[in-house]
């Protein structure tokens, strides 16, 4: 497995390597989640990878924006690491049986 922990501050922000998933809180300073997802999905290469929201903000219309804006899944804080990890081989595995 290999991670990137990135700033997503405006001045230092670039899109990441080719990923399996991406995992992104959505409450950032300078860049929200939102705003980050909507570079992502405009990407070439980056426009295709499964994304999931993990964040404190966990009412319904919060599920429904991440959604709206091209996460795939979204997950409330606090998370347990075994619910987290079983999130990601789901999503993956869904996104490998696409055509």
């Amino acid at each position: 497995m290999h991670v990137l922990v990135q700033s997503h501050s405006e001045r230092s922000w670039r899109p990441p390597a080719p990923f399996d998933v991406i995992i992104s809180d959505i409450g950032m300073p300078e860049m929200d989640g939102y705003a980050l997802m909507r570079r992502l999905r405009a990407g070439l290469s980056t426009g295709s990878i499964p994304a999931i929201a993990l964040t404190a903000y966990a009412r319904p219309e919060d599920s429904e924006r991440t959604l709206a804006a091209g996460y795939q899944q979204h997950v409330s804080k606090p998370v347990e690491s075994t619910e987290l990890v079983a999130t990601v081989q789901q999503l993956v595995q869904a996104f490998d049986k696409r055509p």
